[in-house]
Protein backbone atom coordinates (compact mmCIF):
# COMPACT_ATOMS: atom_id res chain seq x y z
CA UNK A 1 0.00 0.00 0.00
CA UNK A 2 1.39 3.41 -0.97
CA UNK A 3 1.68 6.32 1.45
CA UNK A 4 -1.19 8.08 -0.33
CA UNK A 5 -3.39 4.99 -0.02
CA UNK A 6 -2.57 4.62 3.68
CA UNK A 7 -3.40 8.27 4.36
CA UNK A 8 -6.61 8.12 2.32
CA UNK A 9 -7.80 5.01 4.16
CA UNK A 10 -6.99 6.53 7.56
CA UNK A 11 -8.56 9.89 6.70
CA UNK A 12 -11.99 8.45 5.88
CA UNK A 13 -12.11 6.51 9.14
CA UNK A 14 -15.01 7.59 11.30
CA UNK A 15 -13.31 6.47 14.51
CA UNK A 16 -11.89 9.86 15.51
CA UNK A 17 -12.73 10.82 19.08
CA UNK A 18 -11.90 13.84 21.18
CA UNK A 19 -11.38 16.22 18.27
CA UNK A 20 -10.51 19.82 19.11
CA UNK A 21 -13.06 22.09 17.44
CA UNK A 22 -11.09 25.28 17.94
CA UNK A 23 -8.92 27.45 20.12
CA UNK A 24 -9.83 26.78 23.77
CA UNK A 25 -13.57 27.13 23.26
CA UNK A 26 -13.12 30.76 22.12
CA UNK A 27 -14.82 30.40 18.78
CA UNK A 28 -15.03 34.07 17.79
CA UNK A 29 -18.10 34.86 19.89
CA UNK A 30 -20.61 34.04 17.18
CA UNK A 31 -19.07 36.44 14.65
CA UNK A 32 -18.80 35.37 11.02
CA UNK A 33 -15.69 33.30 10.41
CA UNK A 34 -13.29 33.84 7.51
CA UNK A 35 -12.70 30.66 5.50
CA UNK A 36 -9.07 29.56 5.25
CA UNK A 37 -7.14 26.45 4.26
CA UNK A 38 -3.72 24.98 4.99
CA UNK A 39 -1.72 22.30 3.24
CA UNK A 40 -0.53 19.40 5.35
CA UNK A 41 2.18 18.29 2.91
CA UNK A 42 3.39 14.79 3.82
CA UNK A 43 6.70 13.82 2.23
CA UNK A 44 6.82 10.45 0.50
CA UNK A 45 9.84 8.80 2.06
CA UNK A 46 10.44 5.70 4.24
CA UNK A 47 9.85 7.84 7.35
CA UNK A 48 7.30 10.37 6.08
CA UNK A 49 7.56 13.95 7.28
CA UNK A 50 5.34 17.02 7.29
CA UNK A 51 6.44 20.35 5.84
CA UNK A 52 6.01 23.29 8.23
CA UNK A 53 6.99 26.94 8.12
CA UNK A 54 8.29 29.42 10.66
CA UNK A 55 6.59 32.76 10.07
CA UNK A 56 8.70 35.91 9.93
CA UNK A 57 8.95 38.12 13.01
CA UNK A 58 7.71 41.11 11.01
CA UNK A 59 4.20 39.81 10.35
CA UNK A 60 1.34 41.67 12.00
CA UNK A 61 -0.33 38.46 13.26
CA UNK A 62 1.22 35.26 14.56
CA UNK A 63 4.76 36.55 14.03
CA UNK A 64 7.43 33.90 14.49
CA UNK A 65 4.95 31.06 14.92
CA UNK A 66 5.18 27.65 13.29
CA UNK A 67 2.42 27.01 10.77
CA UNK A 68 1.33 24.90 7.84
CA UNK A 69 1.51 26.80 4.56
CA UNK A 70 -1.90 28.34 3.97
CA UNK A 71 -4.22 31.28 4.32
CA UNK A 72 -7.64 32.71 3.58
CA UNK A 73 -9.69 31.65 0.56
CA UNK A 74 -9.84 34.13 -2.29
CA UNK A 75 -13.28 34.78 -3.83
CA UNK A 76 -14.42 31.76 -5.86
CA UNK A 77 -11.80 29.40 -4.40
CA UNK A 78 -12.42 26.14 -2.60
CA UNK A 79 -10.20 24.91 0.23
CA UNK A 80 -8.02 22.69 -1.99
CA UNK A 81 -7.33 25.48 -4.47
CA UNK A 82 -6.51 27.94 -1.68
CA UNK A 83 -4.18 25.54 0.15
CA UNK A 84 -2.27 24.73 -3.04
CA UNK A 85 -2.06 28.41 -4.06
CA UNK A 86 -0.83 29.50 -0.63
CA UNK A 87 1.79 26.71 -0.50
CA UNK A 88 3.05 27.77 -3.91
CA UNK A 89 3.19 31.45 -2.83
CA UNK A 90 4.76 30.82 0.59
CA UNK A 91 7.28 28.03 -0.08
CA UNK A 92 7.33 27.59 -3.89
CA UNK A 93 5.74 24.14 -3.64
CA UNK A 94 4.44 23.42 -7.16
CA UNK A 95 0.72 22.55 -7.13
CA UNK A 96 1.29 19.78 -9.65
CA UNK A 97 3.71 18.09 -7.21
CA UNK A 98 0.93 17.56 -4.63
CA UNK A 99 -1.20 14.42 -4.68
CA UNK A 100 -4.26 15.69 -2.80
CA UNK A 101 -5.70 13.06 -0.44
CA UNK A 102 -8.57 15.05 1.02
CA UNK A 103 -9.74 17.42 3.73
CA UNK A 104 -9.44 16.80 7.43
CA UNK A 105 -11.47 18.26 10.29
CA UNK A 106 -12.07 22.01 10.16
CA UNK A 107 -10.59 24.08 12.98
CA UNK A 108 -11.92 27.42 14.27
CA UNK A 109 -9.44 29.95 15.58
CA UNK A 110 -9.90 32.60 18.22
CA UNK A 111 -8.80 35.12 15.60
CA UNK A 112 -11.90 34.49 13.48
CA UNK A 113 -10.88 31.85 10.94
CA UNK A 114 -12.39 28.51 10.06
CA UNK A 115 -9.44 26.51 8.70
CA UNK A 116 -9.71 23.41 6.51
CA UNK A 117 -6.55 21.27 6.56
CA UNK A 118 -5.92 19.68 3.15
CA UNK A 119 -3.81 16.53 3.29
CA UNK A 120 -1.46 15.93 0.37
CA UNK A 121 1.52 13.77 -0.45
CA UNK A 122 4.59 15.38 -2.01
CA UNK A 123 7.87 13.93 -3.27
CA UNK A 124 10.70 13.97 -0.76
CA UNK A 125 13.41 16.62 -0.97
CA UNK A 126 11.66 19.12 -3.22
CA UNK A 127 13.65 22.38 -3.52
CA UNK A 128 11.41 24.67 -1.45
CA UNK A 129 12.03 28.42 -1.25
CA UNK A 130 10.58 30.56 1.53
CA UNK A 131 8.77 33.76 0.54
CA UNK A 132 10.86 36.33 2.44
CA UNK A 133 7.86 38.51 3.24
CA UNK A 134 6.00 35.77 5.12
CA UNK A 135 8.23 32.79 5.84
CA UNK A 136 11.50 32.81 7.79
CA UNK A 137 12.17 29.08 7.39
CA UNK A 138 10.79 25.87 5.90
CA UNK A 139 11.44 22.62 7.72
CA UNK A 140 10.19 19.05 7.98
CA UNK A 141 9.10 17.13 11.07
CA UNK A 142 8.59 13.34 11.02
CA UNK A 143 4.91 12.44 10.73
CA UNK A 144 5.19 9.78 13.43
CA UNK A 145 6.58 12.39 15.87
CA UNK A 146 3.72 14.81 15.17
CA UNK A 147 1.03 12.15 15.49
CA UNK A 148 2.40 10.56 18.67
CA UNK A 149 0.14 11.74 21.52
CA UNK A 150 3.11 11.44 23.91
CA UNK A 151 4.52 14.55 22.19
CA UNK A 152 1.32 16.61 22.71
CA UNK A 153 1.72 18.60 25.93
CA UNK A 154 -1.20 20.49 27.46
CA UNK A 155 -0.24 24.03 28.52
CA UNK A 156 -2.04 27.02 29.99
CA UNK A 157 -1.36 30.73 29.64
CA UNK A 158 -3.15 33.96 30.43
CA UNK A 159 -4.23 35.83 27.31
CA UNK A 160 -6.51 38.87 27.22
CA UNK A 161 -7.20 38.46 30.94
CA UNK A 162 -8.33 34.85 30.67
CA UNK A 163 -6.52 31.59 31.35
CA UNK A 164 -6.46 29.50 28.20
CA UNK A 165 -5.47 25.92 27.49
CA UNK A 166 -3.57 24.88 24.38
CA UNK A 167 -1.39 22.04 23.07
CA UNK A 168 2.33 22.38 22.44
CA UNK A 169 4.81 20.16 20.60
CA UNK A 170 8.54 20.83 20.69
CA UNK A 171 10.71 19.62 17.82
CA UNK A 172 14.34 20.56 18.41
CA UNK A 173 14.28 24.32 18.96
CA UNK A 174 10.89 24.74 17.29
CA UNK A 175 7.76 25.29 19.35
CA UNK A 176 4.54 24.22 17.64
CA UNK A 177 1.39 25.46 19.36
CA UNK A 178 -1.94 27.20 18.80
CA UNK A 179 -4.09 26.33 15.80
CA UNK A 180 -1.28 24.39 14.11
CA UNK A 181 -0.87 22.12 17.14
CA UNK A 182 -4.66 21.78 17.44
CA UNK A 183 -4.89 20.58 13.84
CA UNK A 184 -2.00 18.17 14.43
CA UNK A 185 -3.81 16.72 17.47
CA UNK A 186 -6.94 16.27 15.36
CA UNK A 187 -4.92 14.53 12.64
CA UNK A 188 -3.42 12.27 15.29
CA UNK A 189 -6.86 11.32 16.56
CA UNK A 190 -8.25 10.94 13.04
CA UNK A 191 -5.41 9.00 11.43
CA UNK A 192 -4.38 6.64 14.25
CA UNK A 193 -1.09 6.38 12.39
CA UNK A 194 1.13 3.35 12.76
CA UNK A 195 4.51 3.44 10.98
Amino acid sequence: MTLAERLAAALVSSEATGLILGDDGDLSGGAALTEAAVLVAVTDRPRPGVILTQRTETLRRHAGQVAFPGGRLDPGEDAVTAALREAEEEIALPREAVEVIGASDRYRTGTGYCVTPIIGVVPADLPLVASEAEVAAVFEVPLDFLLDAANHTARTATFQGRERTYVELVWGERRIWGATAGMIVNLSRRLRWAP
